[in-house]
């Protein structure tokens, strides 16, 4: 099971990082990455669906498989203090690629469920730490499939899953001792038969699933997701969907987004439009979703007005130009944002000012935000002040 899932998992995540658009100016939280990096490609803005699906299958697998991982970590434990090391040149190379193994996978799997809480215990940076972690992960990962999978096929093979799953705890036996130690030289009478195990395990991991599951969904299944981070209502109305961070949390200060709020836009003709102006352009509506790194993700129907135009009043041309967004949160780690030109020109990308019909709540971004579909939901700014149009890089 954990060598179907891990792939995914990192797949995805690393799907989560190019998302990021980390090539762009304002984007980059790896700075360090090099040739880590070497696989980045431009993120597409079609289907609009695409990141809300990758990272809820980043996450709610993840959490998923958290129990198969301890059961896997358990049975493992004796090979992990075995003395001496290693007896072999082949040994060392496979111990070694062990302790990056089970590190790996502890540190990757613990800071990604503290990042779903937004629970920053840790003295780094969760975003670097995490991808070169997870780099580091794979490569162990890989040269333990070398060496364990014929022992994985042998082993798959010389037991019938639906012999076990007939056999009770009084039919139970333990292995024979093997070359790796695992088996214990005279083990106790069976406390739990291997269907029981695989019974416990399992059950353990579909109750995580249904219990996540309903985050990456609209509609009844929402209120089964328990694990949901920030929740899962907010009151009633058109605004009652997911925030994951509130104005107060991000020193919003609502003098600022009162009837003195401008919307700066720079590029060849700068200009300061007023709520009432935007509201007065052209406006646009569309069913979109906005999807988050923690897994969570909802389809919202949100009202503005469209980039691209946005861009022309600047005296800019979509489909040549960039935009940096800027919010007027202080301070965050994604007060700003850059998008590319493929997300200007897009006529879905809009700056909204409203959802559902009504008014952007405080909360939700009011006076205006960005939706951009199929960006990370960290791109889609909250309380934008200004956007900066510019020639995309060479």
């Amino acid at each position: 099971m954990l060598l179907a899932g891990i792939p995914i998992i990192a797949i995805t995540g690393l799907v989560s990082y190019a998302a990021y658009e980390p090539r762009l100016p304002g984007n980059e939280t790896t700075p360090e990455r090099g040739w880590l990096g070497f696989y980045l490609f431009d993120w597409p803005t079609h289907p609009a669906w695409l990141y809300r699906v990758t990272q809820g299958v980043h996450v709610v697998l993840g959490l998923t498989l958290v129990a198969v991982l301890l059961a896997k970590l358990w049975s493992v434990i004796p090979k992990l203090f075995t003395w001496p090391p290693a007896r072999s040149l082949a040994e060392a190379v496979e111990r070694a690629s062990l302790l990056l193994l089970v590190g790996g996978v502890v540190f990757e799997f613990v800071t990604g469920i503290l990042n779903i809480q937004l629970f920053y215990v840790f003295p780094f940076s969760f975003y670097p730490a995490h991808l070169y972690g997870a780099w580091i992960f794979l490569a162990a990962f890989a040269v333990h499939v070398a060496f364990k999978l014929p022992k994985m096929i042998r082993s798959l093979r010389s037991r019938r899953l639906l012999d076990e799953l007939r056999t009770g705890l009084d039919g139970t036996r333990p292995e024979p001792p093997d070359p790796d130690g695992l088996v214990p030289p005279a083990p106790e009478a069976p406390t739990m038969s291997r269907r029981g195990l695989l019974a416990f395990v399992g059950g353990a991991s579909l109750i995580t699933l249904g219990l996540s599951v309903g985050q990456t969904m609209d509609g009844p299944l929402r209120r089964t997701a328990l694990l949901a981070p920030h929740g899962r209502a907010y009151g009633s109305g058109p605004n009652d969907f997911q925030v994951n961070k509130a104005a107060a949390a991000m020193s919003i200060d609502p003098a600022d987004t009162g009837p003195g709020w401008r919307l700066e836009l720079t590029g060849p003709r700068p200009t300061y439009l007023s709520r009432a102006q935007l509201l007065a352009m052209r406006l646009h509506t569309y069913a979109l979703p906005i999807a988050c790194v923690e897994g969570w993700s909802t389809e919202q129907t949100w009202t503005g007005v469209r980039l691209a135009d946005l861009a022309r009043l600047a005296g800019a041309a979509p489909g040549t130009v960039e935009v940096f967004v800027e919010s007027l949160e202080r301070g965050g780690a994604f007060g700003q944002a850059s998008l590319s030109t493929g997300q200007v020109a897009d006529p879905r990308s809009l700056l909204a000012l409203r959802v559902n019909g009504a008014d952007l709540s405080l909360d939700h971004g009011y006076p205006a935000r960005i939706i951009v579909p199929n960006a990370p939901g960290v791109h889609n700014t909250k309380w934008v002040r200004k956007l900066s149009f510019h020639p995309a890089a060479a």
